[in-house]
């Protein structure tokens, strides 16, 4: 039986994460592109340089990293931040994404103290929308034309998860060596 986990990124994940977004629907959701392993370590090397200010975890299978899931705009005054998630193509199928996703915010919730958690996607990509209610976030509407990309506008559906709501039914993933080096909870406010 496969195992995964959460787990901090490092440098032995360039590879995987080249591998990954060579596959153009998961290159299409990058912000910046990862095309060589320049871009790929310049790629994995943000996620743990930001620690401080992020949380962002590799989706760990059996030792090879298959996807990422990331808090983000941690706000400590408001309580509040962003999350974010992303799967190669032949790791899907099997929860991965919604149990990731699930443990980060129980853990942003527990850990942080955080009490609201957005998410959103383009609505080009309805898959991450059924990711986002099984990892328990609800529906809350579409912001027009909210993301440009590649010189075009998107719609996006926004979801948000309040500390709240009810826990997803879902077996939470395994998180290892979890540490950030200041807290964004007991950090300056607003």
């Amino acid at each position: 039986m496969s195992a995964a986990i959460l787990r901090p990124w490092t440098l032995d994940d360039v590879a995987a994460v080249l591998d990954a977004f060579a596959h153009p629907d998961v290159a299409r959701q990058a912000w910046s592109p990862v095309t060589d392993e320049a871009e790929a370590r310049g790629w994995v090397m943000r996620r743990i340089e930001q620690v401080e200010r992020d949380a962002s975890f590799a989706i760990d299978l059996d030792g090879w990293a298959v996807g990422g899931v990331r808090l983000s705009s941690i706000n400590p005054g408001q309580r509040t931040a962003w999350i974010g998630y992303w799967l190669a193509p032949a790791a899907r199928g099997r929860g991965l994404a919604s149990r990731a996703t699930a443990t980060l915010a129980t853990w942003a919730f527990d850990e942080l103290r955080i009490e609201r958690i957005d998410l959103s996607h383009r609505l080009n990509n309805p898959a991450s929308g059924a990711v986002a209610r099984r990892a328990g976030f609800v529906a809350e509407g579409v912001q027009r034309e909210k993301l440009r990309h590649d010189g075009v506008r998107y719609d996006v559906a926004a979801y948000g998860r309040l500390v709240t709501d009810p826990e997803p039914d879902l077996a939470l993933l395994e998180m290892r060596a979890v540490s950030m080096v200041t807290s964004p909870a007991q950090g300056a406010g607003a």
